[in-house]
C-alpha cells in the first residue's frame, strides 16, 4: 500500500546476508560453469546453477531451523555462566574488602 515503509534490516543482517549470497554465486559458478566463449549460459548450465543453488538455500534453511531451535538453550547456559561468574566475581571482592587491613 502507499504510505507504508518497508523495514530494512540491519546493516549487520544485510552483511551477513550478501557474505553468504556472494559465496553462493562462488561455488555454483565454479562447479556449473565451464565455458566463457558465450555471452550466454547453456541449458546445462542453468540447470546445474538453479539446482545448486537449490540445494545451497535447502541446506541453509536447515542450518538456521537447528540454529533457532538451540539458540534457547545457548542463550540460557550463556545467563547462567554470566551470573555464575558475577557471584564469583562478587564473592572475591567481598573477601578482599573482608581481608584489608583497618588502621
Amino acid at each position: 500500500p502507499r504510505g507504508e515503509r518497508v523495514p530494512v534490516p540491519p546493516l549487520s543482517q544485510l552483511r551477513d546476508f550478501l557474505l553468504v549470497y556472494n559465496r553462493m554465486t562462488e561455488l555454483c559458478f565454479r562447479h556449473c560453469v565451464s565455458n566463457l566463449n558465450y555471452r550466454l549460459l547453456t541449458g546445462r548450465e542453468e540447470t546445474c546453477l538453479d539446482s545448486c543453488a537449490g540445494k545451497l538455500v535447502r541446506a541453509n534453511h536447515r542450518l538456521m531451523s537447528a540454529y533457532m531451535a538451540l539458540m534457547p538453550a545457548i542463550m540460557q547456559r550463556r545467563a547462567s555462566d554470566y551470573e555464575a561468574s558475577a557471584a564469583q566475581a562478587s564473592q572475591h571482592s567481598a573477601q578482599a574488602g573482608s581481608a584489608a587491613p583497618t588502621a
